[in-house]
C-alpha cells in the first residue's frame, strides 16, 4: 500500500488522551481511575443551556450560516462588552471549538516555512495544529521555579528572524495556569508593535482569573488592533466541551473576509451547538460565582495537599484550572502508564497527563504532570492519598523519602 503523509508520521500523540487504551484496560480490570488528566469539568451546564436543547422545535436541522448564526453573534457582543471589548458582530466567526478557531487562524495569517513563538511548556494540540499548516513552532521556556512566568524580552528578541511572523499567548494558561500581568501584556504588545507580528491570544479561560488586577484581554491592547486574533470558546465558562462552539475574533477586516473562505469551505459550525451556546449566555451571574468559588477551593485544596507530599511542588496557578506539578519521578511518560497499568491500591487509581507532551522537545518536563482540578473535593482527596501510595511504591522514584503512610 503506499505510505502515508510525512505529516500524520510527525504528528504528536496527545499526552492528555494517549493513555486512554490504557485506562480502559485498568477500568476493564474494575479499576476505578481519578482522571485529573483532562480538562473535562465535572459541574453541570447552565440549566437554560440544557433547556434550549430540550425544546429545539424545528422540522429541519439544517445548515448554520458559515460565520454563525448572527443572534448568537449579537448576544456575543453583549458578552464581551461586559469585559470592556467594544466589537461588532462582523468581527465574530463562530467555529467548531476553539481549536477549529486558532487553525483559522494559523491557515489565514501563515504560510508554510513562517515561524510562530509560544511560552511553553503549551497546549499540547497547538503543536499538531502548527504541524499540519506547516509552520515551524519556535518555543521560549517558562520556569516553574517563577510559577511560568513570561521570560524577558531579550529571549523573544533572540527568536525573532525574518520568519518570525506571529506570537501565540494562551492566557489564563493551560496547561500552567499561569495569568500574565497587565505589565507582561504590555511587554507584548511592545514586541508585537515593533516586529509587526500577529498576536494570537487564546483567552478560553478568561472567566477563571484569581487575581485581583484587572482583566487585560490581547484585545484591549492599543495600538496592535489590526494585529490580534482571539481565540475563544464556551467549553470551560459553561461546561459545554461536547457542543463545539467557539470563536475566532478580529478587527481586522482582510483577515475576517480571508477566514471566511476556511469558514465557508467546511460549510457552517455546529447548529445544535449555537443553539445551546447562545441560550447559555443568559445563565445567572450565581452560575458562573459558583463555579469560580468551587475552583478556587479546588485549586487551593489541591496545590496545599500536593506541596505537603515529599520531593512534589506545584507553584500556586492564577488562573484555568490547571497546574503543573514537579514529581520525584525518573520519567513522566512511564510513571503515567505505570498508574494505569501497574499501581492500584484498594482497587484505584489516578490518571494524569505527562509533562513531556507539553514542551516542542519531548526530553523536557520529564519529571512533570500536567493536573486538572476538575472533580470534586472529595475525590481531589483521595487523588491525592493515590498519588502519595503511588510515589511510595514506583520503582523509579527518585527520593526516600515518600514515608509510608499510616
Amino acid at each position: 500500500m503506499p505510505n502515508i503523509s510525512e505529516r500524520a508520521v510527525l504528528l504528536p500523540a496527545s499526552p492528555i488522551r494517549k493513555l486512554v487504551p490504557y485506562a480502559n484496560e485498568a477500568e476493564a480490570r474494575g479499576i476505578k481511575i481519578y482522571h485529573l488528566n483532562i480538562g473535562q469539568p465535572d459541574l453541570e451546564t447552565p440549566e437554560v443551556g440544557l433547556e434550549a436543547l430540550k425544546h429545539i422545535d424545528r422540522k429541519i436541522l439544517e445548515y448554520s450560516p458559515s460565520e454563525g448564526y448572527a443572534s448568537y453573534r449579537n448576544k456575543l457582543v453583549g458578552y464581551y462588552k461586559t469585559f470592556g471589548l467594544e466589537l461588532s458582530p462582523e468581527n465574530i466567526i463562530v467555529t467548531s471549538g476553539g481549536s477549529e478557531a486558532l487553525q483559522f487562524a494559523f491557515m489565514t495569517c501563515l504560510n508554510p516555512g513562517d515561524e510562530v513563538i509560544v511560552m511553553e511548556p503549551t497546549y499540547a494540540n497547538y503543536m499538531s495544529f502548527a504541524l499540519q499548516a506547516g509552520i515551524v513552532v519556535r518555543p521560549i521556556k517558562t520556569h516553574i521555579e517563577d510559577g511560568f512566568a513570561l521570560p524577558d524580552i531579550e529571549e523573544f528578541e533572540a527568536l525573532i528572524n525574518e520568519k518570525t511572523k506571529a506570537i501565540l499567548i494562551c492566557n489564563p494558561n493551560n496547561p500552567t495556569g499561569y495569568v500574565y500581568t497587565n505589565v507582561e501584556m504590555m511587554r507584548l504588545r511592545d514586541i508585537v508593535k515593533k516586529h509587526d507580528l500577529f498576536l494570537f491570544s487564546d483567552e478560553v479561560y478568561r472567566e477563571f482569573r484569581y487575581t485581583e488586577e484587572p482583566y487585560m484581554s490581547a484585545l484591549h491592547l492599543e495600538g496592535i488592533e489590526n494585529n490580534v486574533i482571539l481565540i475563544d470558546s464556551v467549553s470551560k465558562r459553561y461546561s459545554e466541551c461536547g457542543i463545539r462552539i467557539g470563536a475566532v475574533i478580529t478587527r481586522n477586516m482582510e483577515i475576517h473576509n480571508a477566514m471566511m473562505k476556511l469558514a465557508q469551505a467546511r460549510l457552517s459550525p455546529p447548529l445544535l451547538g449555537q443553539i445551546v451556546a447562545e441560550a447559555s449566555i443568559d445563565a445567572p451571574a450565581s452560575y458562573l460565582q459558583n463555579t469560580y468559588d468551587e475552583y478556587i477551593a479546588r485549586r487551593n485544596f489541591l496545590i496545599d495537599g500536593l506541596n505537603q507530599i515529599p520531593g512534589v511542588y506545584s507553584p500556586i496557578p492564577n488562573g484555568a484550572f490547571y497546574t503543573m506539578v514537579r514529581l520525584p519521578i525518573d520519567d513522566c511518560d512511564k510513571f503515567c502508564e505505570w498508574l494505569l497499568r501497574v499501581f492500584n491500591f484498594e482497587g484505584e487509581t489516578v490518571m494524569f497527563a505527562p509533562g513531556s507532551g507539553f514542551y516542542t522537545n519531548h526530553e523536557d518536563g520529564r519529571n512533570e504532570v500536567r493536573m486538572a482540578y476538575v472533580l470534586k473535593r472529595e475525590d481531589l482527596a483521595r487523588a491525592l492519598f493515590l498519588l502519595r501510595k503511588a510515589l511510595e511504591q514506583y520503582p523509579g522514584c527518585t527520593i526516600k523519602t515518600v514515608e509510608p503512610m499510616e
